[in-house]
């Protein structure tokens, strides 16, 4: 599926993928992704957050993990299949809140300590990027941290490629870049308000 220039990825897209199943980018089962969502934990700078925010969170595996460091965590998805999945992902953990919805429409009220941005923002238009990184600025508590993470290589379904979103995400004014790892897959960036 090519898309058309300046375009978001379609709905019907995600209609496609998520009708093959409950993990149908298999995310549970593939080594890039247990090795991604390790990193990604990894990299968060403190052990505990208080209030954490996940939008696109697919099918949980990086929510169940996330699980783990969050008094409360937010997880977001935007179809009712993995929806499902993640809430039963998570059935067993007390802290986690799965919702639907997209952003950044669906943006969440409150501020958040911890906010995660996993292969999410390059499905996203032009304007609808820079809404999700002004909401996801203004949302992030003084001393919180934004982790990005997205893969690197031309995807037919993705507007961007991971390292275009990381870019406009670190030269945005009111940030302050704590880490930045690039792996040939995949681009991992930590930044908190100046």
């Amino acid at each position: 599926m090519a898309l058309s220039q300046g375009a978001a990825t379609p709905d019907e897209y995600f209609d496609e993928q998520w009708a093959r199943g409950a993990d149908p980018w298999e995310h549970g089962t593939r080594w890039y992704e247990t090795r991604k969502y390790d990193l990604t934990v990894a990299a968060l700078p403190r052990p505990r957050y208080r209030r954490s925010f996940e939008p696109g969170c697919g099918a949980g595996f990086l929510t169940r993990r996330l699980a783990h460091r969050s008094e409360d965590h937010l997880a977001m998805e935007r179809h009712p299949v993995g929806v499902a999945a993640t809430r039963e992902r998570c059935a067993d953990r007390s802290t986690v809140q799965v919702v639907e919805g997209r952003i950044p429409d669906d943006w969440p009220t409150g501020t958040f300590d911890l906010i995660v941005l996993s292969e999410v923002l390059y499905y996203l238009d032009g304007e609808d990027l820079e809404a999700c990184l002004t909401k996801a600025r203004r949302s992030l508590d003084a001393g919180g941290h934004l982790i990005a993470v997205h893969y690197r290589r031309d995807v037919s379904a993705h507007r961007w490629t991971g390292d275009e979103v990381h870019d406009r995400l670190v030269r945005l004014p009111g940030w302050t870049s704590l880490l930045c790892g690039t792996d040939v897959d995949f681009r991992l960036d930590v930044v908190q308000p100046c």
